[in-house]
């Protein structure tokens, strides 16, 4: 027997008789890693806990086939690249309208004014001389100006594109969570968003981002009394957690103070 770390209950199985939250042992049903006590999602792949394992014999499960949709994907914006260009030699556009620019899509330069296009006539870095890390911050700040913009369509492509790109880098720190977790939000995904604020928490309780994404995969799931719970904790962290400075709070800057406007009207 041992004591749930979730609810306190007495148990001797991998996952808690009362509750359902995994104790010392237990497996992810998605990906087969092994769970953190207490934990709602797997730190991975972000499978709730608890979730049935996908059976060995069925060959191909959805972490199985999401490299293959991801290639796919990445197939179909080639091509698209592609007629885009030899649209925009007519006089044409780029995949998002912007007029006479060659850019390859998810990977052209984010100038000032947030246009995103690279001067006409110039080639955009090629994306397979950059470091995983470098990847996934272009693809990342490319689904966030789309985002910005509404297009749905492009986001699309583009997510789980970066969402594949973050999970190629291996161990992530909580700048990298944060920013998948977003990708998840962004595309309607409560559970990658919960798991990647889940994980962030268990290291860091008070941390700024965890709080802030914590609050947003609430509200993505429809879970207002959570939300307004993380709220109430960023509010509490904020003047402390703040003071530390932490190279991630530096570069969400704008995010944490956006955050801290919300959860003061709440």
């Amino acid at each position: 027997m041992t004591t749930c770390p979730s609810c306190g209950a007495e148990t001797s199985g991998r996952f808690c008789s009362s509750c359902g939250a995994p104790v010392d042992g237990a497996l992810c049903g998605g990906c087969g890693s092994h769970l953190t006590p207490g934990a709602k999602f797997c730190h991975r792949c972000g499978t709730a806990a608890g979730a049935q394992p996908v059976r060995a014999d069925s060959g191909r499960g959805v972490a199985g086939a999401l490299p293959w949709a991801v290639a796919g994907i990445a197939l179909l914006a080639l091509i698209a690249m592609v007629a885009g260009r030899n649209f925009a030699a007519r006089g044409g556009s780029t995949l998002d309208g912007s007029q006479n620019a060659i850019a390859v899509p998810g990977l052209d330069d984010v100038g000032p004014g947030g246009a995103g296009a690279a001067p006409a006539g110039m080639r955009a870095p090629d994306i397979s001389s950059m470091s995983p890390q470098e990847r996934a911050d272009r693809l990342f700040d490319r689904v966030m100006r789309l985002a910005s913009e509404g297009k749905a369509d492009s986001i699309g492509i583009f997510a789980p594109m970066a969402i594949q790109a973050y999970q190629m880098i291996g161990p992530l720190d909580a700048d990298q969570r944060y920013d998948l977790g977003r990708l998840g939000e962004i595309i309607g995904d409560g559970a990658l968003a919960a798991a990647q604020a889940d994980t962030i928490l268990k290291q860091q309780p008070s941390h700024l981002l965890g709080l802030i994404l914590g609050a947003r995969a609430a509200e993505v799931n429809g879970d207002s009394a959570a939300r307004r719970a993380f709220e109430r904790r960023f509010l509490a962290a904020e003047p402390d957690e703040s003071k530390r400075n932490l190279p991630e709070y530096q570069r969400h800057r704008a995010e944490i103070a956006d955050a801290l406007a919300r959860a003061r009207k709440s």
